[in-house]
């Protein structure tokens, strides 16, 4: 019997070496495991350099320290706990339906103090019901409320709202917006960026998902009549016109479904990926031939797109999924984190010069 346990462990190891041997990237790059998490989903760093990452499935939240060789299970039993957030040294937890604050995280992450639950109605639905959450440079709390379905047209849905941290003086910021599960700010501008994952049932190609910029409060990006910025939808856009909305800053692929995003405001990469909008694309699961199961890379060039291309690909290999990227993390040396829900897994990205 342990001969047979050994040779399975053995077994899976050689799996996961060929998977990050098979990860494609730009020359100068290497990626390599840094810790393992389950179901790992969002990423948020600590201002002591605790990298703390969310449980979706398991209900749990984890706290990976000392460069990636210790993770503790910080919370556990909680309702789809998905976005993750830190302000002053206190971690934000959001759950289906209530975002709690654990106070000075950091200094008690052996022995976790009882959260606040902050006074914020949020609905309990489970359909795209997995909050994701950020501290904006307003230090003004941003939350995303998916719409309850594939497609539907219901108030108090599809929208990011904007609240101060304790909850109070909420308003929609954006609204017309599926399911967002990542967002980032600009570094310069502040502006708001944000994935958007399009409907589904349309066929393999339609509609794009969406990278999405908003300029303002109180814009609308289209769902459920307008998708992608150009395609009316045959329910809901009867009477409606895409012009009305606004437009997505990018069209991304169809089902790629992409999630978190981050602006590169590291230095460790050359001089050329500074400033660099990355996404991590989960990828597809209603096409019939798969699509995303990357991390692509956006050139912006006075504020304007003009190429998006994969930056690191190859956990997707013919049809079969070897990972699924899930949030992105820039640490203080300049490498970058990816999350993996599927091989439960944190890797890192760094650049090495020849």
């Amino acid at each position: 019997m342990k001969k047979i346990l050994t040779m399975f462990a053995m077994s899976l190891l050689a799996v996961q070496c060929w998977a990050l041997e098979d990860i494609e990237l730009p020359p100068g790059f290497k990626i390599e495991e840094y810790a393992s998490v389950p179901n790992a989903r969002s990423l948020v760093l600590g201002d002591k350099g605790t990298i703390f990452a969310s449980n979706r499935r398991g209900g749990s939240v984890y706290a990976v320290v000392d460069n990636g060789q210790r993770t503790i299970r910080l919370l556990k039993g909680l309702n789809v706990p998905n976005g993750i957030a830190m302000l002053d040294g206190d971690l934000y937890v959001a759950e289906i339906d209530k975002v709690t604050r654990y106070r000075d995280i950091e200094s008690h992450l052996d022995d976790v103090p009882d959260g606040e639950v902050l006074d914020i109605d949020l609905p309990s639905d489970r359909h795209h019901g997995w909050r994701y959450i950020g501290f904006g440079p307003d230090r003004n709390l941003y939350i995303s409320i998916g719409a309850p379905c594939n497609i539907c047209d219901e108030q108090g849905y599809a929208t990011i709202e904007r609240m101060k941290p304790d909850g109070q003086d909420r308003e929609t910021y954006a609204g017309g917006i599926r399911n967002s599960v990542g967002f980032t700010w600009h570094p310069d501008t502040g502006k708001l960026w944000f994935t958007d994952n399009g409907r589904d049932m349309l066929g393999d190609d339609l509609p794009a998902d969406e990278l999405n910029q908003a300029t303002e409060a109180g814009q609308h990006f289209g769902f459920p009549y307008c998708h992608a910025g150009e395609l009316l939808d045959p329910e809901f856009g009867k009477g409606k016109q895409c012009s009305d909305y606004r437009p997505p800053a990018r069209k991304l692929g169809a089902h790629v479904a992409a999630l978190g995003l981050k602006f590169y405001t590291g230095t460790q990469f050359p001089e050329k990926y500074r400033g660099r909008l990355f996404i991590a694309e989960h990828g597809s699961w209603n096409r019939s031939k798969k699509v995303g199961y990357q991390v692509s890379m956006l050139e912006l060039v006075n504020g304007e797109i003009v190429s998006y291309e994969p930056f690191a690909k190859g956990w997707l290999q013919g049809e079969s999924v070897n990972g699924r990227p899930v949030d992105l993390l820039i640490l203080d040396d300049g490498s970058m984190l990816v999350s993996d829900d599927h091989a439960d897994k944190l890797y890192r990205i760094s650049f090495e010069p020849n």
